[in-house]
């Protein structure tokens, strides 16, 4: 590792191309300049500045050594400050994960909010869809899970919270042929339309979509706004969250059908392990106990 004036040094000679001129940049003696030269390549057993020419130059060899040193000091530093940031309860980094039901844009304004505390906390955040997003808790990949639907599963030190309630709306493009069946639909007359659905992401051999009938043809898509496009073209059938379709209803660009087995609501829940703990993790946690923001994220946006 190089000191900061060897690093001073070597830059003062690539820049200036004379010693006199790097050493009245440094405020040093022209001699302390060129004993220190030597020393660097007694050090490294290497010719590393070239003298054969009227302007001095750095060799490849000090060119290599000029830059991986200040690489590596940016390295230190860099270690430097997270050694003092996880010292003081911050995590080097958190992983949130969010089911694909919920839109990314809602969170911009509570990552905003979270820059400004200069934690220096890298995060990361991934999606999962169903089943994929409890996985990703109980599998390490993340720490804190936002959105995830179905009873909160055995997973060690799980603590988690509800963050509200999803309605559903079965609707359709008005040019459907459902919209000519007798409703309310049964399963069997639903079955018989292909499906539109948002995959698992869960790596199990059982992972499932939302909202298919068993036997029916499936056309899977990679997220909920995909499925909505789609059943605006007739491309199929399902369920759709209420609040984000409000306004093509409205419109008559989806249609709402009525059906024999209604669906309920679903939960979506706040998680996370309780063996796992630190202060940004905490910050998120409050965050989204927080009853405005956690209706925004149920609700989603209209973009209709």
């Amino acid at each position: 590792m190089l000191s900061a004036d060897e690093l001073a040094l070597l830059e003062a000679i690539r820049e200036s191309g004379s010693l006199s001129r790097a050493a009245a940049r440094l405020g040093k003696a022209p001699s302390t300049i060129s004993h220190a030269a030597r020393q660097l390549e007694e050090r490294f057993d290497a010719l590393l500045f070239d003298r054969r020419r009227y302007r001095l130059q750095l060799t490849p060899a000090g060119q290599l050594l000029a830059q991986e040193a200040a690489r590596l000091q940016l390295d230190v530093a860099r270690l430097t400050r997270r050694v003092k940031q996880v010292a003081v309860g911050w995590e080097d980094r958190l992983w949130i994960v969010t089911d694909e039901l919920l839109e990314f844009e809602l969170l911009l304004p509570t990552l905003r909010a979270f820059d400004r505390l200069g934690s220096g906390v890298s995060l990361r955040l991934t999606h999962e869809v169903l089943g994929g997003t409890w996985e990703a808790l109980r599998d390490g990949r993340a720490d804190l899970i936002v959105g995830a639907t179905n009873e909160p599963p055995a997973i060690p030190a799980l603590r988690w919270f509800e963050l509200g309630a999803m309605d559903w709306v079965f609707a359709v493009a008005p040019r459907h042929a459902l919209t000519r069946a007798r409703q309310p639909l049964d399963r069997d007359t639903i079955a018989a339309h292909r499906a539109v659905v948002v995959a698992d992401s869960s790596r199990r051999v059982d992972a499932r979509g939302y909202g298919a009938v068993g036997g029916q043809a499936v056309l899977a898509v990679p997220s909920m706004q995909a499925k909505i496009h789609a059943q605006c073209e007739g491309l199929g059938v399902g369920w759709l969250p209420r609040a984000r379709v409000a306004s093509r209803l409205v419109r008559g660009e989806l249609v709402e059908l009525a059906t024999a087995d209604p669906r309920e609501p679903n939960t979506l829940y706040v998680a996370w392990r309780g063996d796992h703990d630190g202060r940004a993790l905490a910050w998120w946690v409050e965050r989204l106990r927080q009853p405005r923001l956690a209706q925004a994220l149920v609700r989603g946006l209209d973009r209709g």
